[in-house]
Formats: C-alpha cells, structure tokens, sequence
C-alpha cells in the first residue's frame, strides 16, 4: 500500500502547489478568475488530505462527507467565478 500513500501525498501537494502559484499569480496579475481557481485548487487540496486520512490514517471511520464538501465548495467556487467574470 506503499505506492497508494505516495499517489495520495503527491495529489495533495500537487493542488497545493497549484493553488498557491495561482494565488501568487493573482496578486502579481489581479486576474481574478486567478483568485477563483487558487480558491477551488485550496478545497481540492483540502479534499486530499482527507482522503489520505480517510483511508490510510483512519479506515475504520467513513469521512466520505466531510471530503467531500472541501471539493464540491471549492468547485462551486470556481463555478461562481467564471459566470460571474462572464458577465
């Protein structure tokens, strides 16, 4: 299960530092669909996490919920952003 915990710490890292290059990004740049992608890359990576603890640090619990309102409210942020910069 060695591989499994790698594929999930490297997920993890990966949406943090997307989120984190496209927040600094967006304070060099003030493109604000920058902002709503970094927002919706922070509950990604928030998901992550949980799905690590979920299933590697705690299987004997089901967190399916609490991982996945950080997803669903990081994309219904980036959702937002885009109808709202459409306009």
């Amino acid at each position: 299960m060695i591989i499994g915990e790698a594929v999930y710490v490297a997920c993890a890292i990966t949406s943090l530092l997307c989120a984190v290059l496209l927040l600094r990004g967006y304070q060099q740049e003030r493109v604000r669909l920058m902002l709503w992608a970094s927002i919706c890359f922070f509950g990604l990576t928030l998901n992550n996490i949980l799905l690590f603890v979920d299933v590697i640090v705690l299987p004997q619990v089901d967190l399916f919920v609490w991982r996945t309102i950080p997803a669903i409210a990081g994309i219904c942020g980036l959702l937002y952003g885009l109808i709202w910069e459409g306009k």
